[in-house]
């Protein structure tokens, strides 16, 4: 499990990585995505370049998540996909972790709201309706922005995540990831009762 650094505090010395941590790069993603999405007036509508949508009370995320993550992580002959470690469990770990922050929660789910517009103007279909074809042409519309293009690199960032996690977190199903790359986990692994998000601070 990568445990996050609470993004959505102010950064003090002793929450920021070190110089050569492996964890500088998420340090880095973080802030360029809180630069950019600040740099649009702190509204993630600018994401895809569309104005504001009436709000939807009723709109459900999840289903649009899980299309576009098993689009960027196929599964394959020889390696398992984003439907194989369970990649949309994870996420959903992630987004009731208390740790992060709502900044990061509204930047995961609402970019979904914002692509399937883009979906409904472009071809006239929510995303999960698109076929192959017509989702890797709008992912790629919207990976030529900086911020479409953060977006999905937050997306994969969690995916990589989930596939080498322990499974108490929601991915690595059946450690599907560790087998596929010849991991051999630590040992003892957390379960429920001493994973970090049940552990006193």
């Amino acid at each position: 499990m990568i445990r996050r650094a609470r993004p959505g505090k102010p950064c003090i010395e002793g929450d920021r990585p070190p110089p050569g941590s492996p964890y500088a790069w998420r340090h880095r993603l973080f802030s360029r995505r809180r630069f950019l999405t600040a740099a649009a007036g702190g509204s993630i509508a600018l994401l895809f370049g569309l104005p504001e949508p009436v709000a939807a009370d009723d709109y459900d995320p999840w289903p649009t998540l899980a299309k576009v993550i098993d689009h960027l992580l196929p599964s394959e002959s020889d390696s398992p996909g984003a439907t194989d470690i369970n990649a949309l469990g994870y996420l959903r770990f992630v987004v009731d972790d208390s740790h992060t922050s709502s900044d990061d929660r509204e930047f995961i789910l609402q970019g979904n709201r914002w692509l399937d517009q883009l979906a409904d103007e472009r071809l006239g279909r929510p995303f999960i309706a698109l076929g192959f074809e017509e989702k890797e042409r709008l992912l790629q519309q919207i990976a030529a922005s900086a911020a479409g293009e953060n977006w999905i690199s937050t997306l994969l960032s969690y995916l990589l995540e989930a596939l080498l996690t322990a499974p108490a977190y929601g991915g690595n199903t059946n450690q599907a990831g560790w087998r596929w790359l010849q991991v051999v986990p630590g040992f003892p692994l957390p379960g429920p009762g001493t994973r970090y998000t049940e552990l006193p601070l």
